[in-house]
């Protein structure tokens, strides 16, 4: 006796769940993946900076360090690795360097001054984000 007669389940029926339960956890795997490898770019990102002296893991400032950079939401991340790279800029420059629409930026970094990592100055009608203590 097989394990789809004490079940009560057709053969067919039980390989078909199998398959889409193996699809999803194939999913769930890849997903994961990419998660890992987005991570492991902000690495690169950083040793590629290390050694041109431009933007050293001893740099950041405190407020914004590998661990913190890393425990942020993936689209926050980008947005923080940038204005650390940029040191002061607007969320248009921002948008330049990520490609993403203004709007969009400005969102993030209004987001990441309301968390305290960035801060926030007005010159005339532009509205300028910085690290603190990156103020060029």
């Amino acid at each position: 006796m097989c394990l789809s007669q004490i079940l009560g389940v057709d053969e067919l029926a039980m390989s078909r769940s199998l398959g889409k339960n193996s699809a999803v956890l194939l999913e769930k795997i890849k997903e994961s993946l990419d998660k890992l490898n987005e991570k492991m770019e902000v690495f690169i990102e950083i040793q590629k900076h290390e050694r041109k002296q431009e933007f050293a893991v001893q740099d950041l400032p405190e407020a914004l360090d590998v661990m913190t950079l890393l425990s942020l939401p993936d689209h926050l991340r980008k947005t923080a690795v940038t204005i650390c790279k940029l040191g002061h800029a607007t969320a248009e420059e921002v948008a330049e360097q990520t490609k993403r629409a203004r709007a969009v930026e400005s969102g993030y970094l209004n987001q990441l001054v309301l968390m305290g990592y960035l801060k926030k100055e007005r010159k005339g009608r532009k509205a300028y984000f910085f690290v603190e203590g990156k103020e060029e």
